[in-house]
């Protein structure tokens, strides 16, 4: 198939192709909005049956029969009892966004039912991921009768087996990769069963808390059909959706099927601002508009994420959770402190773990790992290598223990195609992990430091295959080609109807040109800004973020005289009150 615009090699170095191989036709701007939609879906693998349910995300259309799922019933009728018992229930959350968004989601939830509820969020540095056998024993000790934990608790045998000794109740809600053998729950509710029936198991791509709204709602109707709400009003279900889609998108899991539902409706609801907590942190983060997908993940997730990555690991659950409006600005303005910090903190990490990863240049996935690293950055460090690397990355923290044996505390992120986690899943069952976990594009683990060599060889040899596949297909997938005149408001309105775009869900990348450079500056913290001229005479503006030092900066500040074609993502630009379409450059090739 012709690559688009002929572009064979970039500025970058790769080709430019059709997204899924599918070419638009070549008169797409006269073919009207509807046209475009369809391709777009088309492209990223839909069925033709479902453009429509595409077009407009809904519950109605995308939610299942929570009772498909193994251990639903149990998990609801357990927490019913618990509620008309007057029982006390403990929500025990993971640290980062998927797991302060879940507890938010069952604590508000049991809250307006009646329920006696609290939450408990571990400390990241000192007692790790999941449950702990100490902790759970403990807040069985302090009074809880029942205990759920979300986003973890699928690998917690030891912690479940106490918690059964010390004869509490706990209830698993999550979705990482399960192995063959379960822990000892009352209930376990997880896609990624490996025993799930086959309903069940294609909500695999749900993050934490959308499992987290399936249980509510199939306690809701528990709860109706006990005639619970003959005195008391029903909870509107739908008011928790902002909470879905704040997880949702921070999680980064695919924004396919349900996930579409949760993140399209729950924006609708971040917008009405009736979350103190999400207002304030909206505001915290200096929206000035109604948040979409994009800032869920870059501006609010960050800050909920920072109070567990280097600061109290709870203060993004009580911030979703209070209904105070001065505690939530209290506790909006801490994370976007601890936020600055973090930013800090991890710029130095990144740079020191980028300067080992030259060591593993053959691997095919980066093990880099390094002492006296804040774990808090881990995560967000490994992202970082895998953009820069083009493929997976895992970045370990190592420290000594109380028992003065060094001990690190890894992070892991993948690439399309390449499934970290049962990767990990395969290691700690070879005994090179201490413990470890995730899912296919995401992955914890603890470890000895002196396996962290066998770790990488295990991995290596493990994933090459898998990561030479994905590398044998690098190229810059683009949606459509237009010419300058192309690149206006309509063709922003137009792409904006086939979002939220994500993970498995791609934003647009439309190709445009020949351009040529009228203005090119450096702005920022090493953007480069452009304004450009059509050879059809149309303007426009455009920025390459964080290229300024980069190939495709040079080129770009070295492009006066010249024809030149831009790939990259087309977005409203409100500048002065003029509204107008700008390019966000990802690549250049010569005309």
């Amino acid at each position: 198939m012709t690559a688009v615009f002929n572009t064979t090699t970039s500025i970058l170095g790769q080709p430019w192709r059709w997204r899924g191989g599918i070419m638009p036709g070549t008169d797409l701007d006269g073919r009207g909005a509807d046209a475009l939609l369809h391709h777009l879906f088309h492209a990223r693998g839909a069925s033709p049956d479902d453009f429509a349910r595409l077009k407009v995300p809904t519950l109605r259309e995308w939610l299942p029969d929570p009772a498909i799922f193994r251990d639903m019933e149990a998990a609801a009728t357990r927490l019913a009892d618990a509620i008309a018992a007057g029982e006390s229930i403990v929500v025990f959350g993971d640290y980062d966004v998927d797991g302060a968004t879940s507890a938010a989601v069952l604590i508000r939830y049991l809250r307006q039912v009646g329920a006696t509820v609290g939450h408990y969020i571990p400390d990241r540095l000192l007692e790790g991921y999941g449950p702990s056998a100490d902790a759970l024993v403990a807040l069985k000790a302090a009074g809880a009768d029942l205990v759920v934990t979300v986003d973890c608790g699928t690998q917690g045998f030891d912690a479940l087996a106490a918690a059964r000794a010390a004869s509490l109740d706990v209830i698993v809600v999550d979705h990482h990769q399960a192995a063959t053998a379960l822990p000892d729950s009352l209930a376990l509710v997880n896609p990624n069963r490996l025993d799930e029936c086959p309903q069940a198991a294609a909500h695999g791509h749900l993050a934490a808390v959308g499992v987290a709204f399936l249980l509510v709602v199939a306690l809701n109707r528990c709860l109706r059909l006990r005639g619970a709400f003959s005195a008391v009003p029903e909870p509107q279900l739908t008011a928790l959706l902002d909470l879905v889609a704040l997880g949702t998108v921070a999680d980064v899991v695919p924004l396919t099927g349900l996930n579409r539902a949760f993140v399209t409706q729950g924006l609708k609801v971040m917008r009405a601002r009736r979350n103190p907590g999400l207002t304030a942190l909206i505001d915290a983060a200096g929206l000035t508009k109604p948040p979409v997908a994009r800032d869920l993940g870059f501006a609010l997730g960050p800050r909920v994420n920072a109070g567990g990555r280097v600061g109290k690991s709870d203060l993004g659950v009580r911030l979703l959770t209070t209904d105070d409006p001065a505690e939530a600005q209290a506790l909006a303005q801490e994370l976007d402190r601890l936020n600055i910090d973090r930013r800090t903190i991890e710029a130095e990490v990144t740079e020191a773990a980028l300067a080992l990863a030259g060591t593993a240049a053959n691997s095919a996935i980066a093990v880099i790992a390094g002492a006296g690293w804040h774990p808090g950055v881990i995560g967000i460090v490994a992202s970082r290598l895998k953009e820069r690397l083009h493929r997976p990355a895992i970045v370990i923290a190592l420290q000594y223990d109380g028992a003065g044996t060094m001990i690190g505390k890894g992070s892991g992120r993948s690439v399309p195609g390449v499934d970290l986690g049962a990767a990990v899943l395969a290691a700690r069952d070879h005994g090179l992990l201490i413990a470890g976990g995730g899912h296919a594009m995401a992955a914890g683990l603890t470890v000895a430091a002196e396996k962290v060599d066998a770790l990488a060889a295990f991995l290596n040899e493990r994933l090459s295959g898998a990561v030479d596949r994905a590398s044998g297909v690098r190229g810059l997938d683009c949606d459509a080609a237009v010419a300058p005149r192309g690149v206006n408001l309509g063709l922003v309105e137009t792409l904006d109807c086939a979002g939220p775009y994500g993970q498995g869900w791609s934003q647009p990348r439309v190709a445009s040109g020949p351009w040529t450079l009228i203005d090119c500056r450096i702005v920022g913290e090493h953007h480069v800004k452009l304004i450009l001229s059509g050879v059809d005479g149309a303007r426009c503006k455009a920025i390459a973020f964080r290229h300024a030092d980069t190939a495709l900066g040079a080129a770009l500040m070295g492009a006066r005289g010249k024809q030149f074609y831009l790939a990259g993502r087309i977005k409203r630009d409100d500048w002065k009150g003029e509204p107008s379409a700008e390019i966000e450059i990802d690549d250049m090739a010569w005309a």
